[in-house]
């Protein structure tokens, strides 16, 4: 791999060497390294797709590292990952993707990933994506995610995005069985003339099931945001979803958060907040020596945290 290509993947998985235990890296439409072991295996889809990782029932602590990166510009792919983890397993996943766009014409990647979680698996999820290069050419995302989660598994995910993606659609659909319970985190900042839209669907299907989806985004210069949740709860459930948001410059945000309660012990709970930063914020950190620039940095880093 170049330096360009070692540089998006310390910025989207945070390697700075071959990770330990199972990993697959794909650059530039191409697998570029893998690793299993003796309770994850990650194999190829026949048709050439994307791969398939299946981890044993009862493995603990392993993680998988499957990021992307794209330093050639032009390129359009699409892949799909399939993740089965077995009962009772308990796993870090750690993906990513990492467009470096120098040319005229556009990059996009897209990905689809698919998680069926086994009874009592617990998963954390970690997703970056990044951007760079000085090209006219976008740089273009739209990540898929879908998760089948049976009796009392738990998902963690945390989706981050926080510069040079010039436009996205993040999507992410749930099912959740008796028990299970997900929590999902995104942050996400705009900047330039970038669009940003962030659609959750999840189906609290089973008895004491829930669900935390929490949002926090800034958007500056003439970008634009949109965030649309939806949770349907569809039996003695819990669902909260949250979006805060900053709002800069001649930005502008949308915020669509959506119940739907079709059992009465259903309690769901939607917050949305879009605001800018207060002038009182900025002029107290001045007084510190900051000037009203690195003022709003601070701000709007510790907001994103």
């Amino acid at each position: 791999m170049d330096e360009i290509q070692k540089t998006l993947l310390e910025q989207v998985a945070d390697l700075h060497a071959v990770p330990e235990g199972a990993y697959n890296i794909r650059a530039n439409g191409q697998t570029a390294g893998r690793n299993t072991t003796a309770n994850i295996d990650i194999i190829s889809k026949e048709d050439g797709t994307g791969i398939d990782i299946r981890i044993k029932p009862g493995t603990k602590h392993e993680s998988v590292h499957i990021p992307v990166v794209l330093s050639q510009s032009g390129l359009t792919e699409m892949v799909y990952n399939d993740f089965y983890i077995g009962e009772d397993a308990d796993v870090v996943i750690v993906a990513g993707c990492g467009i470096d766009n120098c040319g005229v014409q556009d990059s996009e990647h897209d990905g689809i990933h698919r998680f069926f979680i086994g009874k009592n698996a617990k998963v954390k999820y970690i997703e970056k994506h990044y951007g760079s290069g000085d090209g006219e050419g976008k740089r273009i995302l739209n990540p898929g995610t879908e998760i089948t989660m049976e009796e009392g598994s738990y998902m963690e995910m945390e989706s981050t995005q926080i510069k040079g993606v010039d436009s996205t659609m993040r999507t992410t659909k749930a099912d959740l069985a008796d028990g299970a319970k997900l929590v999902i985190r995104e942050r996400l900042l705009t900047h330039g003339h970038q669009s940003a839209v962030s659609k959750f669907d999840v189906n609290l299907n089973g008895v004491d099931s829930s669900a935390n989806v929490i949002s926090r985004s800034v958007a500056r210069d003439e970008s634009y945001q949109q965030f649309i949740s939806t949770i349907n709860g569809n039996a003695k459930c819990a669902g909260h979803t949250e979006c805060d948001a900053i709002i800069m410059d001649n930005a502008r945000i949308s915020a669509v958060p959506e119940l739907t309660a079709n059992n009465p012990d259903a309690a769901l709970i939607h917050e949305a907040a879009i605001g800018k930063i207060a002038g009182e914020q900025i002029i107290k950190l001045m007084t510190l020596g900051l000037t009203e620039e690195e003022a709003e940095g601070q701000i709007v880093n510790g907001f994103l945290k």
